[in-house]
């Protein structure tokens, strides 16, 4: 077939060049890439999802921002249906997204008309579907926006205290942990770090925080930091949580 032919003519170069030794991993990232896409080669074909689902996800709204973000939370539900364990959504449909330095209450506005409606249909249609509980959901920025006036109307960055959500494999849902300020500018409730955040993801996708390290400039890291203490967030999973002093 293609591929194995392919893979011939690769074989044959690497053969000619023994001195670039990073062809073999190229190629075989290649190749992946490949299978992965014959794998889940009719995901994009929508023709067999009823109206219903496509009414759900907000593919025949008016507003067509709406409508392509309800198009990729709907390909993310066949991508996890085929078996894709990795899938990122974001809502960038246009250049403004969530950056409301200017005019902020306009961006959300116009941002949650985008995409609540597509959220909800693919966290009920996970569910339906019995997916849900095998699949983790995560909702997040990587930082809020202040609660004081930047420019006209708008918001900066705030990294002192923001919201994220989670829902489906091992979360205990319903929970609410911690709070801001009376101003909403800094957590001072339970406040989280990202290694802890990064604990409590990976306990409840069955990783043990300290036993997954990868290679950064040389070194061998962690998500969870080589020596900082961490905690799986207490409260979010439904099972024993642990930490690491």
């Amino acid at each position: 077939n293609t591929l194995d032919f392919t893979r011939t003519l690769n074989q044959r170069h690497a053969a000619q060049h023994p001195a670039h030794q990073q062809l073999e991993g190229r190629i075989a990232s290649y190749e992946l890439a490949y299978r992965m896409q014959s794998a889940a080669i009719d995901v994009g074909e929508l023709a067999h999802e009823s109206p219903h689902t496509l009414d759900a996800y907000g593919l025949n709204s008016p507003n067509s921002s709406l409508a392509t973000y309800g198009r990729m939370c709907l390909l993310s539900r066949r991508l996890i249906e085929k078996g894709v364990r990795f899938v990122q959504v974001c809502n960038a449909v246009d250049k403004l997204g969530w950056d409301g330095h200017d005019n902020n209450t306009d961006y959300n506005i116009r941002n949650a008309a985008q995409t609540d409606q597509p959220i909800a249909a693919l966290l009920q249609d996970l569910d339906q579907r019995g997916l849900l509980d095998s699949t983790l959901v995560l909702w997040a920025g990587e930082f809020g926006r202040t609660p004081m006036m930047q420019g006209s109307s708008g918001r900066n960055h705030n990294p002192y205290g923001f919201t994220i959500w989670m829902a489906g494999a091992g979360i205990q849902a319903g929970n609410v942990i911690g709070a801001t300020d009376e101003i909403g500018l800094r957590a001072v409730e339970s406040p989280q770090s990202v290694k802890n955040l990064h604990a409590t993801l990976l306990t409840a996708l069955g990783l043990h925080p300290d036993e997954l390290c990868f290679e950064h400039l040389g070194r061998q890291e962690r998500l969870t930091g080589v020596a900082e203490s961490w905690e799986v967030i207490p409260g979010v999973l439904r099972h024993t949580r642990q930490n690491h002093p």
